[in-house]
């Protein structure tokens, strides 16, 4: 399930370029999901082409796969305005696309807190949550769920940027 080309369930439709769709191979079962898409995604047209995706890119790179090893896409598929966290309200409107997303994941790596806050209800600390297995609902049907950090919160904290490459292992493994 897609959103329509003039979707118009939230108010984010109103700034954006055009709707950012998932990028790689849902194949796999291994879809990773951040917040929400950055200029760089709204004008592209897919998700982690900016700063944050060359940090993913080459942890991906780094641990033996790539993008295409993968399926990447967001809670929403519009850029929040100034690049501010979607809201809930926003979220809960894209969430039946993400949803079907998700729908035959057998992984699903959510990416920094608003992912995690929206996927597992988490609102706490990442230290406590990142590169813990544990599980979310998706239509009724448990999945398998990686919460870590999101590549931003890399570019000036070597912990996360750390526990990020860690998490990119885990994902190879998985792959395997």
């Amino acid at each position: 399930m897609r959103p329509e080309p003039g979707c118009q369930r939230c108010g984010l439709c109103k700034g954006r370029t055009q709707i950012v769709f998932p990028d790689g191979d849902p194949s796999t079962g291994i879809v990773f999901v951040g917040e929400a898409p950055g200029e760089n995604e709204d004008l592209q047209g897919k998700p982690f082409v900016g700063r944050s995706g060359k940090i993913l890119d080459g942890m991906m790179e780094e641990a033996g796969f790539s993008r295409k090893d993968v399926l990447i896409t967001n809670t929403v598929k519009c850029r929040p305005p100034g690049n501010r966290d979607p809201t809930a309200e926003e979220m809960a409107a894209c969430r039946p696309f993400l949803d079907s997303e998700l729908e035959n994941a057998r992984l699903v790596v959510g990416l920094g807190k608003s992912a995690c806050r929206d996927l597992m209800g988490y609102d706490g600390p990442m230290g406590r949550i990142a590169n813990v297995f544990t599980e979310i609902e998706v239509n009724g049907k448990k999945v398998r769920f990686l919460p870590t950090y999101h590549p931003a919160a890399t570019i000036y904290n070597k912990t996360s940027r750390e526990d990020l490459r860690v998490a990119m292992h885990m994902v190879k493994e998985e792959l395997e």
